[in-house]
C-alpha cells in the first residue's frame, strides 16, 4: 500500500511534508485537495482516503470549540466522488466535526453514496492494561471513564473510551437522551452529592500508571477528595443517561493523571470490572506513538476490504456528545436534551483493539 499524494492546509515550522516528500519522490504533494485524489487525471485515481483535520491554526467560536475543517475537506472529497461517478473509502481522524448538523450529513453523505467511511480516536483500538474485552450481552448499568484533557478536544477521547465498551451491552446502543456538564465548584459538589458512583471513579483510578501521589516522596496514599482537589484545578464532567437506562460519566482530571481509564457495573456484580485503554506516550526522545498502529491497521484493513471493522455510528453519537457537552457547559451547565441523538446500532462481535 503506498501513500502517494499529500494535500496540506498549512505549512508550519514544524510541518514533516516537505522532509517525506524529499525522501520518497514517488510521494506528490498538490495545491489542493482535488489534485491530490486525481493525480493530474481528472479523475478519481487513488484507493483510499485519510482526513486529519487537526493541527494548524483555526478559529474558535463562542462556545470555544476549534473549527478544525474536517467537512470543509470532505466535502472537497465527495465533490470528487461525485464527478468521477465512483467513490473510495474514507478515514476521518477523531470526531466528524466540531458541528453536529455537519458531522451528521457527513455519516448521510457517506450513505448515500455508497462508501464506507472510519472515524474515531486511537482509545477504542489500544492496548488494554488488563487486556479484556467487554462481554458480549452485557447487562451495564453504570459506566465511567477518568482522563484529562481539555473541552472540545480530549473529552472526545474519554466519550470513545466509554462507548467502545458500553455498545456491546444487551440490546446494543440506543442512543442518549441527555447529557449535564458539571465544572469547578459544580463538579466538586456533584463529587460530594454521589451524582456519579464514587466506587467506579475509584476502581478506574486504581487502574492509572500516571496518578499523582497524594502526599510527598513514594507512597501509595490513594487520593482523597480533598487531594483531588488540590490537585485537579479545573475539572469538568460529563453525565448522560441512553435511552434504556444506561448512565454513563466522563471524568477530565488535569493533574491527577494523564491516561484513560475505564470502570463499569456489569452483570449485577458488586465489583467493578475495570480496565486502561493504553496509551505509550513518546517522551520526545526514545520512545514513538505507538498507538497509532492499531488505528492506522484498520484503516489498511478497510481500503483492502471496503468494509469498515467497527461503525461509523459510534463516532457519530461520540461526535454528538462532544458537541451537546460543551452545549451544556456554554449553557451554564445545565442538562440538555438531545433526542438528535437517537442513534441506534449494534457493535461488531468481533475484538478491535489491538492484543500482545
Amino acid at each position: 500500500m503506498d501513500l502517494v499524494s499529500l494535500y496540506v492546509d498549512q505549512v508550519g515550522a514544524n510541518d514533516l511534508s516537505r522532509e517525506r516528500a524529499s525522501r520518497h519522490p514517488a510521494l506528490k504533494i498538490e495545491p489542493d485537495i482535488a489534485g491530490a485524489l486525481t493525480l493530474g487525471t481528472g479523475k478519481l485515481a487513488v484507493d483510499g482516503v485519510v482526513i486529519v483535520g487537526e493541527h494548524g491554526n483555526y478559529p474558535r467560536n463562542e462556545k470555544g470549540q476549534t473549527q478544525y475543517p474536517r467537512y470543509e475537506f470532505f466535502q472537497q472529497v465527495v465533490k470528487v466522488f461525485r464527478e468521477s461517478g465512483r467513490s473510495v473509502p474514507v478515514f476521518n481522524d477523531k470526531h466528524l466535526s466540531w458541528n453536529w448538523e455537519w458531522a451528521r450529513k457527513m455519516y448521510d453523505t457517506s450513505r448515500q453514496l455508497g462508501f464506507p467511511i472510519l472515524a474515531g480516536s486511537s482509545l477504542p483500538v489500544t492496548w488494554r492494561t488488563p487486556s479484556v474485552e467487554m462481554p458480549a450481552g452485557a447487562r451495564i448499568t453504570e459506566a465511567l471513564c477518568v482522563c484529562y484533557g481539555g473541552v472540545d478536544s480530549y473529552d472526545f477521547h474519554g466519550l470513545e473510551t466509554v462507548q467502545c465498551m458500553v455498545e456491546r451491552r444487551r440490546g446494543g446502543e440506543t442512543g442518549v437522551e441527555w447529557i449535564q456538564a458539571y465544572r469547578g465548584d459544580k463538579f466538586w459538589q456533584a463529587l460530594h452529592d454521589g451524582v456519579w458512583p464514587k466506587t467506579l471513579m475509584d476502581a478506574a483510578l486504581c487502574r492509572s500508571h500516571t496518578l499523582v501521589p497524594a502526599r510527598a516522596g513514594f507512597t501509595q496514599v490513594f487520593p482523597s477528595a480533598d487531594d483531588m482537589r488540590r490537585l485537579v484545578k479545573d475539572p469538568v464532567a460529563y453525565r448522560y443517561r441512553h435511552a434504556d437506562g444506561l448512565q454513563c460519566t466522563v471524568l477530565l482530571m488535569n493533574g491527577l493523571l494523564r491516561d484513560f481509564n475505564f470502570a463499569a457495573f456489569v452483570n449485577g456484580r458488586s465489583e467493578p470490572f475495570s480496565t486502561q485503554m493504553y496509551l505509550p506516550m513518546p517522551d520526545g526522545r526514545t520512545t514513538l506513538a505507538d498507538f497509532f498502529s492499531p488505528q492506522v491497521n484498520h484503516c489498511e484493513a478497510m481500503f483492502l476490504s471496503r468494509r469498515a471493522p467497527y461503525p461509523v455510528e459510534r463516532t457519530l453519537l461520540t461526535t454528538g456528545l462532544t458537541a451537546a457537552g460543551v452545549e451544556s457547559l456554554f449553557r451554564g451547565q445545565t442538562r440538555y436534551q438531545t433526542p438528535h441523538l437517537h442513534i441506534p446500532y449494534q457493535a461488531p462481535k468481533e475484538s478491535t483493539f489491538w492484543r500482545t
